[in-house]
C-alpha cells in the first residue's frame, strides 16, 4: 500500500468513505448526526482536492483502490492578540474502509500527513475526535496525539 495526494477519480471511494464516517458519527450522536450523509458532495469534493490549502490524502492498495483518507487544512491566526501565527495542519477528516482496518491504513495516512507537515513548515498537527468514538480516541493517542483543549456541551 502507498499514500498519495486524492484525484477525482478517488472521489467515488471518498464520498463512501465519508458516509461511514457520518455514520459512526450518527450512531454515537443522533441527536446531532443526521445519517447517512456525507459532509461534501462530489462537486465539492473536486473542488477540495484541486485546492493546496486543502490537501486530501488516499492510501491505496496495488490495485489502487482506495482503503482510506485524510482530509488537510492549512490553518494559521495571522495579527492575533493573543495567539501566535504559528502555521497547524489540521486534520479535518480520517477515515479507514471498514474493510480495510487493522492494516495499519490509518498509521500510514498519518506518518504521511506528519511528513507533509515537517516537509512544509508546519508548527504542529491538529485534529477534533468525538468522545463517542472511542476507537479513533485510543488511535490517535497510540500515535502520540495529546489533548489541546477540550469542548464540553450541556444539552438543555
Amino acid at each position: 500500500m502507498r499514500v498519495r495526494r486524492a484525484v477525482s477519480k478517488d472521489i467515488k471511494a471518498i464520498l463512501k468513505l465519508l458516509l461511514q464516517v457520518d455514520m459512526v458519527h450518527h450512531n454515537g450522536r443522533p441527536d446531532l448526526f443526521k445519517g447517512p450523509a456525507t459532509k461534501y458532495d462530489a462537486k465539492e469534493l473536486e473542488k477540495i482536492i484541486d485546492d493546496d490549502q486543502t490537501p486530501v490524502f488516499v492510501c491505496v492498495d496495488e490495485e489502487d483502490q482506495v482503503l482510506g483518507h485524510a482530509f488537510c487544512i492549512h490553518k494559521q491566526e495571522v495579527g492575533s492578540a493573543v495567539l501566535t501565527d504559528i502555521r497547524t495542519l489540521y486534520i479535518d477528516d480520517i477515515c479507514v474502509d471498514e474493510a480495510a482496518r487493522r492494516k495499519h491504513v490509518g498509521t500510514a495516512l498519518f506518518r504521511h500527513v506528519l511528513d507533509y507537515a515537517r516537509e512544509n513548515g508546519f508548527y504542529n498537527v491538529t485534529l477534533n475526535v468525538w468522545t463517542c468514538n472511542p476507537g479513533a480516541v485510543r488511535f490517535y493517542e497510540s500515535l502520540g496525539f495529546v489533548p489541546q483543549k477540550t469542548g464540553m456541551e450541556m444539552i438543555v
